[in-house]
Protein backbone atom coordinates (compact mmCIF):
# COMPACT_ATOMS: atom_id res chain seq x y z
CA UNK A 1 0.00 0.00 0.00
CA UNK A 2 1.57 3.35 -0.45
CA UNK A 3 2.36 5.72 2.21
CA UNK A 4 -0.29 8.12 2.78
CA UNK A 5 -0.77 10.33 5.60
CA UNK A 6 -3.19 8.35 7.83
CA UNK A 7 -4.22 12.64 8.69
CA UNK A 8 -5.14 13.14 5.22
CA UNK A 9 -6.78 10.00 4.52
CA UNK A 10 -9.45 6.86 6.04
CA UNK A 11 -11.31 4.04 4.44
CA UNK A 12 -14.96 4.68 2.98
CA UNK A 13 -17.58 2.08 2.10
CA UNK A 14 -18.67 3.15 -0.98
CA UNK A 15 -22.02 3.02 -2.51
CA UNK A 16 -21.64 3.65 -6.64
CA UNK A 17 -25.20 5.02 -8.14
CA UNK A 18 -25.89 5.17 -11.36
CA UNK A 19 -27.00 8.60 -12.84
CA UNK A 20 -26.67 10.20 -9.55
CA UNK A 21 -24.68 12.69 -8.28
CA UNK A 22 -24.45 14.01 -4.44
CA UNK A 23 -22.75 17.29 -3.14
CA UNK A 24 -22.24 18.39 0.23
CA UNK A 25 -25.17 19.89 2.16
CA UNK A 26 -27.91 18.32 0.19
CA UNK A 27 -30.28 15.29 1.05
CA UNK A 28 -29.97 11.70 -0.80
CA UNK A 29 -33.04 9.49 0.13
CA UNK A 30 -32.19 5.88 -0.63
CA UNK A 31 -34.08 2.32 -0.77
CA UNK A 32 -31.42 -0.28 0.32
CA UNK A 33 -32.47 -3.48 -1.10
CA UNK A 34 -29.34 -5.43 -2.56
CA UNK A 35 -27.70 -8.44 -0.21
CA UNK A 36 -24.26 -6.24 0.25
CA UNK A 37 -25.66 -2.99 0.34
CA UNK A 38 -28.17 -4.43 3.47
CA UNK A 39 -24.65 -5.72 5.04
CA UNK A 40 -23.09 -2.38 4.37
CA UNK A 41 -25.81 -0.41 6.10
CA UNK A 42 -25.93 -2.38 8.77
CA UNK A 43 -21.97 -2.21 9.09
CA UNK A 44 -22.19 1.22 9.21
CA UNK A 45 -25.05 2.17 11.42
CA UNK A 46 -22.43 0.66 14.29
CA UNK A 47 -19.78 2.68 13.16
CA UNK A 48 -19.87 6.67 12.31
CA UNK A 49 -22.96 6.46 9.99
CA UNK A 50 -21.01 7.32 7.09
CA UNK A 51 -19.85 5.99 3.29
CA UNK A 52 -19.25 7.34 -0.03
CA UNK A 53 -21.88 7.99 -2.94
CA UNK A 54 -19.93 7.75 -6.75
CA UNK A 55 -21.52 7.97 -9.80
CA UNK A 56 -21.35 5.00 -12.01
CA UNK A 57 -20.24 5.74 -15.06
CA UNK A 58 -21.88 4.01 -17.18
CA UNK A 59 -20.46 4.11 -20.81
CA UNK A 60 -17.45 3.20 -18.94
CA UNK A 61 -18.69 0.63 -16.54
CA UNK A 62 -16.95 1.72 -13.45
CA UNK A 63 -17.45 4.28 -10.90
CA UNK A 64 -16.19 7.78 -11.18
CA UNK A 65 -12.64 8.41 -8.60
CA UNK A 66 -14.60 11.89 -6.81
CA UNK A 67 -17.28 11.28 -4.66
CA UNK A 68 -19.23 12.69 -1.70
CA UNK A 69 -19.52 11.67 2.00
CA UNK A 70 -22.86 10.49 3.31
CA UNK A 71 -24.04 10.71 7.05
CA UNK A 72 -27.14 8.58 7.82
CA UNK A 73 -29.54 10.68 9.32
CA UNK A 74 -32.33 8.69 9.35
CA UNK A 75 -33.70 5.07 8.99
CA UNK A 76 -36.44 2.55 8.77
CA UNK A 77 -35.97 -0.94 8.88
CA UNK A 78 -38.48 -3.09 6.42
CA UNK A 79 -39.53 -5.99 5.75
CA UNK A 80 -36.79 -8.35 5.08
CA UNK A 81 -33.59 -6.39 6.23
CA UNK A 82 -34.77 -3.73 3.53
CA UNK A 83 -34.08 -0.21 4.70
CA UNK A 84 -35.37 3.65 3.70
CA UNK A 85 -32.10 5.89 4.82
CA UNK A 86 -31.98 9.29 4.53
CA UNK A 87 -28.57 11.19 4.11
CA UNK A 88 -26.78 14.22 3.81
CA UNK A 89 -23.62 15.10 1.83
CA UNK A 90 -20.67 16.00 3.94
CA UNK A 91 -17.42 16.49 2.55
CA UNK A 92 -15.79 15.68 -1.29
CA UNK A 93 -13.56 12.82 -1.40
CA UNK A 94 -11.22 11.10 -4.41
CA UNK A 95 -10.81 7.40 -4.56
CA UNK A 96 -6.50 6.70 -3.72
CA UNK A 97 -6.81 3.08 -4.00
CA UNK A 98 -9.66 0.41 -3.62
CA UNK A 99 -8.92 -1.55 -0.54
CA UNK A 100 -11.12 -3.98 -1.38
CA UNK A 101 -14.17 -5.04 -3.81
CA UNK A 102 -16.29 -7.53 -1.53
CA UNK A 103 -18.72 -7.70 -0.03
CA UNK A 104 -18.63 -4.41 -1.02
CA UNK A 105 -16.13 -1.71 -1.90
CA UNK A 106 -14.29 -0.40 0.57
CA UNK A 107 -11.68 2.64 -0.82
CA UNK A 108 -8.84 4.33 0.69
CA UNK A 109 -10.36 8.53 0.09
CA UNK A 110 -8.80 11.67 0.62
CA UNK A 111 -10.76 14.73 1.27
CA UNK A 112 -10.50 17.98 -1.44
CA UNK A 113 -12.16 21.05 -0.87
CA UNK A 114 -11.86 23.89 -3.07
CA UNK A 115 -8.72 26.08 -2.84
CA UNK A 116 -9.13 29.24 -0.51
CA UNK A 117 -11.27 32.68 -2.33
CA UNK A 118 -8.89 35.31 -3.80
CA UNK A 119 -11.42 37.47 -4.54
CA UNK A 120 -15.18 38.87 -3.40
CA UNK A 121 -17.46 36.05 -5.13
CA UNK A 122 -20.94 37.52 -3.81
CA UNK A 123 -21.52 39.58 -6.89
CA UNK A 124 -21.14 36.49 -9.26
CA UNK A 125 -22.96 34.39 -6.20
CA UNK A 126 -25.83 37.01 -6.93
CA UNK A 127 -25.83 36.67 -10.53
CA UNK A 128 -26.18 32.87 -10.74
CA UNK A 129 -29.19 33.29 -8.07
CA UNK A 130 -31.04 35.91 -10.11
CA UNK A 131 -30.52 33.65 -12.82
CA UNK A 132 -32.16 30.68 -11.28
CA UNK A 133 -35.31 32.75 -10.67
CA UNK A 134 -35.13 34.28 -14.04
CA UNK A 135 -35.36 30.48 -15.37
CA UNK A 136 -37.69 29.62 -12.73
CA UNK A 137 -39.86 32.59 -13.64
CA UNK A 138 -39.78 32.06 -17.35
CA UNK A 139 -40.66 28.27 -16.70
CA UNK A 140 -43.32 28.89 -14.63
CA UNK A 141 -44.81 31.27 -17.28
CA UNK A 142 -44.37 29.19 -20.03
CA UNK A 143 -45.55 26.14 -18.16
CA UNK A 144 -49.07 27.83 -16.73
CA UNK A 145 -48.00 26.53 -13.73
CA UNK A 146 -46.98 28.03 -10.21
CA UNK A 147 -43.34 27.23 -9.52
CA UNK A 148 -41.55 28.69 -6.20
CA UNK A 149 -38.03 28.68 -5.24
CA UNK A 150 -37.89 27.36 -1.75
CA UNK A 151 -36.86 30.13 1.25
CA UNK A 152 -33.94 28.03 2.02
CA UNK A 153 -31.72 28.35 -1.30
CA UNK A 154 -28.04 29.60 0.45
CA UNK A 155 -26.60 32.89 -0.21
CA UNK A 156 -22.83 32.38 0.08
CA UNK A 157 -21.52 31.57 -2.78
CA UNK A 158 -19.89 28.23 -2.37
CA UNK A 159 -23.25 26.71 -0.46
CA UNK A 160 -25.06 27.93 -3.54
CA UNK A 161 -22.56 26.52 -5.71
CA UNK A 162 -23.78 22.98 -4.59
CA UNK A 163 -27.22 23.87 -4.43
CA UNK A 164 -27.75 24.98 -8.00
CA UNK A 165 -25.68 21.80 -9.21
CA UNK A 166 -27.53 19.33 -6.90
CA UNK A 167 -30.52 20.78 -8.80
CA UNK A 168 -29.57 20.66 -12.23
CA UNK A 169 -31.47 17.18 -13.52
CA UNK A 170 -30.76 14.88 -16.32
CA UNK A 171 -27.38 15.90 -16.72
CA UNK A 172 -25.51 13.72 -14.29
CA UNK A 173 -21.90 14.08 -16.09
CA UNK A 174 -21.92 17.78 -15.97
CA UNK A 175 -23.19 17.43 -12.19
CA UNK A 176 -19.83 15.37 -12.15
CA UNK A 177 -18.01 17.72 -13.92
CA UNK A 178 -19.02 20.49 -11.32
CA UNK A 179 -18.20 18.51 -8.32
CA UNK A 180 -14.71 17.78 -8.92
CA UNK A 181 -14.02 21.21 -9.36
CA UNK A 182 -12.02 22.59 -6.71
CA UNK A 183 -12.85 26.23 -7.41
CA UNK A 184 -16.23 27.91 -6.35
CA UNK A 185 -16.04 30.40 -8.80
CA UNK A 186 -14.97 27.85 -12.04
CA UNK A 187 -18.39 26.45 -10.57
CA UNK A 188 -20.76 29.33 -10.41
CA UNK A 189 -18.83 30.70 -13.59
CA UNK A 190 -19.88 27.34 -15.41
CA UNK A 191 -23.51 27.04 -13.48
CA UNK A 192 -23.63 30.96 -14.69
CA UNK A 193 -23.29 29.58 -18.54
CA UNK A 194 -26.18 26.77 -17.84
CA UNK A 195 -28.45 28.97 -16.48
CA UNK A 196 -28.04 31.85 -19.04
CA UNK A 197 -28.12 29.40 -21.83
CA UNK A 198 -31.74 27.78 -20.31
CA UNK A 199 -32.86 31.29 -19.69
CA UNK A 200 -32.35 32.33 -23.37
CA UNK A 201 -33.78 29.14 -24.65
CA UNK A 202 -37.47 29.76 -22.29
CA UNK A 203 -37.30 33.33 -22.85
CA UNK A 204 -37.56 32.28 -27.20
CA UNK A 205 -40.22 29.43 -26.27
CA UNK A 206 -42.50 32.15 -24.32
CA UNK A 207 -41.62 34.98 -27.11
CA UNK A 208 -43.39 32.30 -29.82
CA UNK A 209 -45.69 31.25 -27.55
CA UNK A 210 -47.35 34.51 -27.10
CA UNK A 211 -46.71 35.33 -30.42
CA UNK A 212 -49.00 32.47 -31.71
CA UNK A 213 -51.89 33.57 -29.49
CA UNK A 214 -52.15 37.11 -30.07
CA UNK A 215 -52.53 35.42 -33.77
CA UNK A 216 -54.83 32.54 -32.19
CA UNK A 217 -57.04 35.75 -30.90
Amino acid sequence: MAPYSSIAVRELPLFPLPEVVLFPGRPLPLHIFEFRYRIMMNTILETDRRFGVLMWDQVQGKPAMVGCCAEIVQFQRLPDDRMKIRTIGQQRFRVLEYVREKPYRVGLVEWIEDAPVERNLQPLADDVNQLLRDVVRLSAKLTGQEIDLPDSIPDLPLELSYWVASNLYGVAEEQQALLEMQSTADRLEREAEILTSTRNHLAARTVLKDTLEETAD
